[in-house]
């Protein structure tokens, strides 16, 4: 399968498997770029082809203003992927920030005609759960301590610090977004939903991500792990598993 070259700019391919009969596209956290999902691509490859999204505004598309709302983003990555999408079955993973604009992607596709196999929400609250944040508004201090905040012990989930500093203005723009999204409640997807959350997770209560249950009319299941918003570094071998059962067993 052919890939335009604005495809190639949302959806980067660590390990191109184009002969895989399913797709996977994993969506970065506020902050986070695609290559926070090279160990899932490099692991997945072989039972699915991995696409990580890459938001405006970070590595090579740094000079790229990024959106300060999540509706605006939703409508650019279904504008850039729409016929990628619709080329084979297609599952989605997202992380944080990530899981609300996969979930508004997935309304997109699904609106247009297309059955997403899977939609997997981990780390994020349910659309329809708002709480009263305003980190966006904060200094560039501000921001970076939030950060240090959620990514706990594990440095490496922050990365350099004045590499940091340089994407302030995109990471400010996700928490924008996020913190201003607001969904209705009967707002579902006919595709089924796992929510995956930290048991430990200062941005998500295990009833906020409960509350997943409401946004589809499709199967739902809750996958709760030991730790906090970024489990994933932890709970990695579990949650590639889970991903893994899935890809093949829909094969």
């Amino acid at each position: 399968m052919t890939t335009s070259t604005e495809e190639s700019l949302w959806a980067r391919r660590f390990h191109p498997a184009p002969d895989s009969e399913r797709q996977l596209f994993c969506f970065p956290h506020a902050g986070g770029s695609a290559s926070f999902y090279f160990p899932v691509s490099a692991q997945l490859s072989s039972v699915a082809e991995v696409f990580s999204l890459q938001y405006p505004g970070r590595q090579d598309r740094r000079l790229e203003t990024s959106p300060h709302d999540i509706g605006t983003m939703a409508d650019q990555v279904y504008e850039a992927l729409r016929d990628q999408l619709h080329a084979r079955p297609t599952t989605f993973f997202g992380h944080s920030m990530g899981a609300t604009i996969a979930f508004e992607v997935a309304r997109r596709f699904e609106a247009d005609g297309g059955e997403l196999s899977h939609l997997f929400a981990s780390g994020r609250r349910a659309p329809s759960r708002h709480r009263d944040e305003n980190v966006h508004r904060r200094g560039d201090d501000g921001i970076v301590a939030e950060l240090k905040l959620l990514s706990g012990t594990d440095t490496a989930l922050l990365g350099d610090e004045e590499i940091l500093r340089m994407i302030l203005p995109a990471i400010r723009s996700d928490y924008q977004a996020i913190e201003t999204y607001r969904c209705e409640p009967t707002t579902a997807l006919r595709a089924p939903i796992s929510a995956l959350t930290g048991d430990n997770d200062p941005k998500t209560t295990l009833d906020e991500a409960e509350a997943w249950r409401g946004h589809t009319t499709g199967a739902f299941d809750l996958k709760v792990y030991p730790g906090g918003h970024f489990y994933l570094s932890s709970q990695a071998p579990a949650v590639l598993a889970l991903l893994r059962e899935h890809l093949t067993a829909a094969r």
